[in-house]
């Protein structure tokens, strides 16, 4: 990936020197969970590390690194689904922004849901957050060619599958037992679906991934593209 980072000698502005240093202890920060000020010193001094980390999410540099690596996604069929992550009360925003932060409300106390796309391999193509469980389906395939769409009962709506059908591909999702007229699924092509559900729990072994600390929805966004790209990568 680093050829995608900012810093490279054709690059505006001062040359990176450290950019596989620095995205190693982001990557540390990933997979144990700990706070930033406990970053050890082989990484360099905690607060530098979170500026330049910040300041990529700010600039989109982390989400501009999954969209560069999804480029030679196989394209075949795609997979849907979502996953709940709790919200550590240190990384809990204000009440009037938590809407905004993607923050909800569970029986567990704050939530984020983490929405996915993954492609025939089962790597990640787009990453959504939201508050809420529904009503972000028809975006995760937006700007997407395939043949067939692979999702669980739980995205079996009208809306949904007519987008999918209006591609010109084919909806994989089994029918919920109140619709009138079932249809046909392909369950031989149904048994794929568990390559998104396996991202998931590659993506959950990252602790700072399982459970949210970041405060701004940008930055736990951009924590989640990094992963999503070592994942990919791998």
């Amino acid at each position: 990936m680093k050829d995608l980072l900012p810093g490279k000698a054709s690059d505006r502005g001062v040359t990176a020197r450290n950019n596989r240093l620095f995205v190693e202890a982001v990557l540390w920060g990933a997979r144990t969970g700990s706070p930033w000020r406990d970053l050890p010193d082989s990484y360099g001094h905690w607060h530098r590390v979170y500026v330049r980390y910040d300041r990529w999410s700010r600039k989109g540099v982390w989400l501009a690194l999954m969209a560069s690596l999804a480029g030679e996604a196989d394209l075949e069929h795609l997979m849907v689904d979502g996953s709940i992550v709790r919200v550590h009360q240190h990384g809990a925003a204000k009440k009037t922004a938590q809407v905004a932060e993607a923050m909800g409300k569970s029986r567990g106390g704050l939530s984020t849901k983490i929405h996915a796309t993954v492609d025939a391999l089962g790597n990640p193509l787009c990453l959504l957050l939201t508050f809420s469980e529904y009503g972000q389906a028809v975006a995760l395939i937006d700007g997407l060619t395939c043949e067939a769409v692979l999702a669980d009962k739980g995205y079996d709506c009208a809306a949904f599958v007519n987008a999918i059908q209006c591609r010109g591909a084919e909806a994989v999702i089994p029918s919920k037992r109140n619709r009138l007229y079932p249809r046909t699924l392909d369950r031989h092509l149904y048994k794929v679906r568990n390559l998104v559900e396996r991202f998931f729990l590659k993506l959950k072994q990252f602790r700072r991934v399982a459970t949210r600390y970041e405060r701004l929805a940008r930055n736990y966004q951009a924590m989640l593209s990094l992963v999503s790209a070592v994942i990919g990568l791998a």
